[in-house]
């Protein structure tokens, strides 16, 4: 199972792991209960489900269907999950007591419909982004520049998959190499200075941060394509070069402007003001 099949999508701001499974989605489970509980140990909460259910059912149903997938966890590592379809999503939500179930059930539907949709026509992913952003209130300038930050870091990863870089935790080793190159801080360092803790950083990322973090991967992948770097540890150089590249851009622009290309600044107060 390639990255392109796992995806991170998002429920009143929840992300929730999703991979393309047997012609179906499988979404997390575990996520599809923090969104709907907020529980603060949504794996406990799982697994006293479990149990009440099959006490209810006397046999091994709803979660006979449940399958194990390796999903990546928040520190970059695939680990196994469990997942379901939106059928067994579906039994699964009407056990939760959460004012959240129906909008849940109704999101469901509509989110595997879309990604079908967008399999056939993948020009419809880049509108539903474009839309999802400007919900948020991100200005046309920023949306251009996530967009086509994503395009080149999908460009970087599908380089990586086809060069024996596995998914994962070497995707993640690559990307905080590139990180720390260009912007001399750590995506974790990077993340505690915006305040982030779940959120995706570039997310958060001002319109200069986005076009520097496009710079090095863009750079690192046309310095691995030269060199044809196979495996980690070439890649590795790759992606120090790569950052480099987009390091010394930032200390010029800087040093002409006098102002600082990493910020602070986040989108967290906006973004709950539009959701509530």
């Amino acid at each position: 199972m390639t990255e392109a099949n796992q995806e991170l999508v998002t429920f009143e701001s929840k992300k929730i792991r999703k991979e393309w499974h047997n012609d179906r989605w499988y979404f997390s489970v575990i996520d599809i209960i923090f969104a709907l509980t907020e529980s603060a140990e949504p794996k406990r909460y799982w697994s006293d489900l479990k149990r009440k259910l099959r006490k209810e059912s006397g046999n091994e149903e709803p979660y006979e269907k449940i399958v194990r997938l390796k999903m990546t966890a928040e520190d970059g590592k695939k680990r196994l999950t469990d997942t379901a379809d939106t059928e067994t999503l579906f039994r699964i939500i009407q056990s939760i007591p959460s004012p959240k179930a129906e909008p849940m059930k109704q999101w469901l539907a509509r989110v595997g419909y879309e990604r079908l949709q967008e399999y056939e026509n993948p020009s419809l992913a880049v509108d539903r982004a474009r839309s999802y952003y400007k919900k948020l209130g991100r200005s046309d300038e920023w949306i251009q520049q996530r967009i086509l930050g994503q395009t080149t870091r999908n460009e970087l990863t599908n380089y990586w998959s086809e060069h024996e870089i596995k998914a994962g935790k070497e995707y993640a080793i690559l990307t905080d190499i590139i990180h720390k190159e260009w912007s001399e801080m750590t995506v974790q360092e990077h993340k505690k200075l915006k305040n982030l803790d779940r959120q995706n950083l570039r997310d958060h990322m001002t319109t200069a941060e986005l076009v520097f973090t496009a710079l090095a991967e863009l750079s690192t992948k046309q310095l691995a394509e030269k060199d044809n770097a196979t495996g980690l540890k070439e890649n590795k150089i790759a992606a120090k070069a790569g950052g480099n590249i987009a390091k010394k851009a930032r200390k010029e622009l800087e040093q002409q402007t006098g102002t600082k290309v990493i910020s602070s600044d986040n989108f967290l107060k906006k973004n709950s003001e539009i959701e509530n």
